[in-house]
């Protein structure tokens, strides 16, 4: 069968709803699991008592679970109990459940590397415990675990496509049903390999250039 690019250019329009679809879903959660890595992180580093333990709990279960039967759980199972969620809510939720567990790990690695006096100082400047993490813990460790925190976003980007198993109309799915309509699987597979690899480099880069800044010496 040959590559037709004719039919590509067809499906164009569709492909880029499920862009769109997959930079909603994983822009949304990308942000909602670094606040869960850095609410988590604080607590793990600061041994919180009961909240600390929950959380290893919740960083052990998220991370020795597939994903997919985490998706599952929440569409098919919290409706059982009366929270029904839609499609997109149900993908945003176990997508930044999933990455805020690993968020978690790389804001409590970059926790640990803050040396203590940089905490003796603070203490002397008079400075409280929580003014002290938000000033400085807590931008040295986001310096440090950058490059982690990427590769957690960057795989819930691809991660997204998972969500295909429960309907939503994300990239991979789009492709799929055009497949299973047209058999053009060459086509749609080719045009979705380059698009996340297009996505993946975007976001790459611009963590490449956040990346960059922040190693700049500061200047008065």
């Amino acid at each position: 069968m040959d590559f037709d690019f004719d039919y590509l250019l067809a499906q164009w329009p569709a492909l880029l709803d499920g862009v769109l679809m997959t930079l909603r879903v994983s822009l949304l959660a990308i942000a909602a699991s670094l606040v869960i890595g850095v609410l988590g992180g604080a607590a793990r580093v600061m041994k919180i008592p009961l909240l600390a333990q929950f959380v290893a709990l919740y960083v052990e279960l998220i991370r020795n679970t597939p994903i997919l039967v985490q998706l599952f759980f929440i569409f098919y199972g919290l409706p059982a109990i009366g929270m029904e969620l839609s499609l997109f809510w149900s993908g945003v939720l176990c997508l930044s459940l999933w990455a805020g567990a690993y968020q978690v790990e790389n804001v409590r690695g970059g926790l640990a590397t803050v040396e203590y006096g940089m905490r003796e100082a603070s203490m002397a400047l008079s400075l409280k415990p929580i003014h002290y993490f938000a000033l400085v813990a807590l931008p040295i460790a986001f310096r440090t675990s950058l490059p982690a925190m990427l590769n957690t976003a960057i795989s819930l980007l691809k991660n997204s496509s998972y969500l295909q198993a429960i309907g939503l109309a994300e990239l991979t799915f789009v492709a799929v049903d055009r497949i299973a309509t047209d058999f053009r699987a060459i086509e749609m597979f080719s045009a979705i390999c380059v698009i996340y690899l297009a996505l993946v480099a975007v976001l790459a880069a611009l963590t490449g250039r956040l990346s960059a800044h922040l190693q700049r010496p500061f200047q008065h």
